[in-house]
């Protein structure tokens, strides 16, 4: 079923839609998903043996299949607690101190001279200079020869050393930091250096964890422990881990803790860790909920115990340390095969002098010992005089070839390469100093991290970009909700309420949400009604399940009020966020939050909430839920997700209707770009829950398979759902998007979008930010197998061979973007991807991506942003450009030719990855446009500047 048609009925519209899987919906825990697989499938694919599948469902699992697995011995690590000698006794494990030093005194001078003399002209220059040693080709100067190539290798390895220098004084500023350790029944403070694998170590709030440690017990009576990521992943918002019940109450100091952990080898994925512990003489598994990993900050715990498992360059931040790979501009490659030419060239100019040189010797051979400025024997000494220096006459011919070769050696100058950084580095200056690219909003300017591909910014003929935080904000904003059918989206005009905002009392203190919500007056109402009526329950259970269902945690900040404090929701997803806003402006206040239980200000009643169970957010479920125990006593699940996962786990039979409603309403929020929301409910008998009570205890603690275990038990209870409604949070376009695509693609540039978001709201984004306008056909590709997805394509090519045949559509669309294959806009799933990526069907979606001006790329997970990127760079010699600000946009702009990160909502593991950051799309223009076109042109004048201005001086030489 296709939902565009009613969408835009004007457009002429050609669909090849094999499935109904379309009709999808972001789930507010998404981009947390999202996040983490792109920063495991990034670094896993670089594990070497297995060929990156960038089509591949197997990267949406691969990070829960570590728990499905038992670890085989030979694969395992074995940490004794609190024994540290005994750890270390059969395998002496790294030492925590790091080294991120590219060099070392022995290894600098082969090391780095390796490296510059991959420039071929550098080859070149030693080759002359090694001749020039030769006493029979002194052209110039034993010292003088050597002096230009050792001049520029000295600059740049004095560039390189300081470099590595400062890399190494941070590496000792860090590897001397101290650490509380627990020795001899004590605690200690011990050098980060100094921690070994096994030992127990005490971090106290706002401390960095200086190792990879299983959490043992935290300050807080439940176990949970608050840390923040943003060393780790660039995410600046707090995350939940938590420590096993067994070993929550026992106190170092007082008893001795021993236990065993056997976990797996080190690996890159920081999103992944299975293992389990004895304690006690009881199994435990462990997961990821229970590692802190190094470089992470403790926040609003007082403190945490964990014993180290990994150290040094075996924490998982180091070995995800390696850094993007090293990019050369297209004109320095292009300049390796011109100097080549060049030295050809220069050989056929000596072979040239030495004919010359051979005819002349034949003709004036007797002539050769007393003619001037030659005389070839010596009457320095008397008796009958030798020849001085003469060789005869082949070995005469070979050295002035070689000479020739010395003295032409300037038709390549080692000048040019000078100049070529200098130029770069102000290039750069200006970049930097552009006003124009300066972003207010975030007081950041445009940064330039990497120097050497500047040029490249002219030559972009392809940029792939992210929509959520690229194209728009990534602030989401809560507009609009559906409760039991009922569409409450008047939000529009503010109420009293919403400019005053709501807010508690608590110890005489004033509690105020941070952001304000545009609030529906009829909506607001009904939920200070009470639930006394069906309408009043409806909105109660709706807005209950927005504060309850999440991992958001409620911060208290001071103001410049005492008696006013404003409580900051942190989280791992920003439309969860935006819930947990809604509801409290609607008056369900989310004021406390541990691992056991909630406390949610109810219209000025705090009511609180046993959380008894917690179902997170999967990939292939795409709905999360809790399980609440009520004041009264009653248990009830609340869930929310995506459409399509929480419509087939309604209860039908007696919801039909509200179900139908909430779907109209659902279609029609996605047509304005909303990214949309499904809630239900269901109350759980005493039976039932301690049913699931028991498979869940029993999934947890299982020592394999317990992912595919906890998944099989959250569908268990996730089923005759009641549907409760619906939500939209609209993430507004940046300002001057659709002018920065239009200026874009006037220039010939092909946009591609490379969203997650469902295909409609991607369609609702592609017109409002004018990538797609009424007069281009579309071709929408949603398929659920290979065949289907080789029909489609094969359907679509012909479609559009046909299209460009039709004379009316042509002059049309050439009338309105001066190119006739400005008609097409293709639309395609991550599903139909799955199929097409791994297989032979690529090169046909690349057939068929080239005869349309607009991609448009929906539900695609990280890996395959890189597979895109890739589909294109291997098949075209055009330059890509990838821009995108969250960690689920490295790989694709680590693969393409220019990566562009922005300064956004989702951390800054994007700008660390890039070569250009900067704070807005719009900037896009003027850098590629303006700076781009200055670079190119400018460096470009210069090296042909300097091989004419060469060539001339080699030509007089010669002649």
């Amino acid at each position: 079923m296709d939902l565009n048609n009613s969408t835009e009925s004007t457009v002429p519209h050609f669909e090849i839609n094999t499935s109904s899987s379309s009709r999808r919906s972001i789930s507010s825990s998404q981009s947390r998903a999202s996040r983490g697989n792109s920063i495991r499938e990034v670094t896993l694919g670089d594990l070497g043996s297995k060929p990156v599948r960038y089509g591949s469902r197997g990267g949406d699992s691969e990070g829960l299949s570590m728990s499905q697995k038992e670890i085989n011995e030979e694969d395992a690590r074995f940490v004794y607690i609190n024994d540290p000698v005994k750890s270390n006794e059969k395998f002496e494990f790294a030492g925590n101190s790091i080294r991120t030093g590219k060099y070392s005194i022995l290894t600098f001078i082969p090391r780095n001279l390796f490296e510059q003399f991959h420039r071929v002209a550098y080859i070149y220059f030693l080759v002359i200079a090694v001749l020039n040693q030769l006493p029979q080709l002194a052209v110039f100067g034993r010292g003088v020869s050597i002096l230009p190539l050792a001049f520029v290798l000295s600059v740049t390895a004095i560039k390189d050393a300081y470099e590595d220098y400062r890399r190494h004084r941070s590496d000792r500023i860090e590897n001397n930091r101290l650490a509380n350790v627990l020795v001899n029944n004590q605690f200690q403070e011990k050098k980060w250096k100094d921690i070994r694998v096994g030992e127990i170590i005490k971090i106290k709030t706002n401390e960095t964890i200086p190792c990879d440690m299983v959490l043992l017990s935290t300050s807080d009576p439940t176990g949970v422990a608050y840390l923040q990521t943003i060393n780790l992943d660039g995410e600046s918002n707090l995350k939940t881990r938590y420590a096993k019940q067994e070993t929550l109450l026992k106190v170092p100091e007082k008893e001795t803790i021993s236990g065993l952990i056997k976990c797996e080898k080190p690996n890159r994925n920081i999103y992944g860790f299975h293992a389990n512990m004895e304690v006690d003489g009881k199994r435990l598994s462990l997961g990821p909920s229970n590692i802190l990993l190094r470089g992470c900050e403790l926040k609003n715990t007082s403190w945490a115990l964990g014993v180290a498992v990994y150290a040094g360059q075996e924490t998982k931040v180091m070995l995800n340390s390696s850094g993007a790979p090293s990019k050369r501009s297209w004109l320095e490659m292009h300049m390796n095969s011109e100097i080549i030419k060049l030295s050809f060239f220069l050989v056929a100019l000596c072979t040239v002098v030495s004919i010359c040189a051979a005819v002349w010797l034949k003709r004036h051979n007797d002539e050769l010992d007393y003619m001037p400025y030659y005389r070839r024997k010596d009457f320095s000494e008397e008796g009958e005089p030798d020849n001085y220096k003469y060789y005869g006459w082949g070995l005469e011919i070979l050295f002035t070839f070689l000479m020739s070769v010395i003295v032409f050696q300037v038709m390549i100058p080692i000048s040019l390469y000078i100049s070529m950084e200098l130029v770069r580095l102000g290039q750069a200056y200006f970049m930097i100093q552009d006003s124009h690219m300066y972003d207010e909003a975030s007081s950041s300017r445009f940064q330039c991290r990497a120097l050497n591909i500047n040029e490249d910014l002219g030559q972009i003929k392809y940029v792939f970009s992210d929509k959520t935080g690229t194209l728009t904000e990534n602030k989401m904003e809560f507009r609009c909700a559906s409760i039991w059918g009922i569409d409450y989206s008047g939000g529009n005009a503010r109420s009293h309420s919403e400019e005053v905002g709501y807010s508690v009392q608590v110890d005489g203190k004033v509690l105020r949400p941070k952001l304000t919500v545009n609030v529906d007056p009829h909506l607001l109402q009904l939920s200070r009604s009470g639930k006394n009526t069906e309408e009043g329950k409806h909105v109660y259970d709706f807005f209950l399940a927005l504060a309850a269902c999440n991992t958001i945690v409620p911060l208290v900040v001071d103001t410049s009020d005492p008696n006013v404090k404003l409580v900051d929701y942190q989280g791992e997803s920003p439309d969860e966020q935006a819930l947990v806003y809604a509801a409290a402006a609607y008056g369900f206040m989310l004021i406390e939050r541990t691992s056991g239980h909630i406390v949610i200000d109810i219209q000025g009643q705090r009511q609180r909430f046993n959380v008894l169970g917690l179902h997170e957010f999967d990939s292939d479920r795409k709905r999360m839920s809790v399980i609440l125990g009520l004041p009264d006593k009653t248990v009830t699940l609340f869930v929310k997700g995506a459409d399509t996962s929480m419509f087939s786990v309604m209860a039908k039979a007696l919801n039909m209707n509200v179900i139908r409603g909430t779907e109209s309403h659902l279609h029609a929020y996605s047509s304005l770009g909303l990214r949309t929301l499904v809630v239900g409910m269901r109350e759980l008998s005493a039976s039932e829950f301690e049913q699931w009570q028991s498979s869940f205890e029993a999934a947890s603690n299982a020592l394999f398979g317990r992912a595919a275990l906890l998944r099989k038990v959250a569908s268990s209870v996730e089923n005759n759902l009641c549907i409760l409604g619906a939500s939209g949070i609209e993430d507004k376009l940046q300002q001057g998007v659709p002018e920065a695509i239009e200026s874009l693609r006037a220039a010939g540039i092909k946009v591609w979008v490379l969203t997650g978001d469902k295909q409609e709201t991607a369609i609702s984004i592609g017109y409002s930010s004018k990538l797609l306008t009424s007069k281009m056909t579309q071709v929408i590709i949603n398929s659920n197998s290979k065949e289907s997805c080789r029909k489609s394509l094969e359907d679509a090519i012909a479609m559009s061979k046909k299209l460009k045949t039709v004379p009316g559509v042509s002059h049309n669309s050439e009338r309105s973007s001066g190119a006739g294959v400005a008609q097409l806009a293709l639309i395609i799933d991550g599903t139909s991807l799955v199929y097409i990526l791994d297989s032979e069907l690529d090169e046909q979606l690349f057939q068929l991506a080239g005869t349309c001006s607009v991609v448009l790329c929906c539900r695609v997970a990280p890996l395959q942003k890189a597979g895109i990127v890739a589909l294109v760079k291997t098949r075209t010699s055009d330059m890509t450009l990838a821009i995108g600000d969250g960690a689920n946009d490295v790989s694709m702009i680590q693969m393409a030719d220019v990566g562009v990160g922005i300064s956004g909502q989702e951390g800054r593991q994007a700008v660390m990855s890039s070569d250009f950051a900067m704070g807005q799309f719009r900037f896009l223009v003027t850098l590629l446009l303006v700076h781009g076109h200055w670079n190119y042109q400018r460096m470009g004048y210069m090296i042909l500047y300097n091989f004419y201005r060469n060539a001339v001086l080699v030509f007089v030489l010669f002649w």
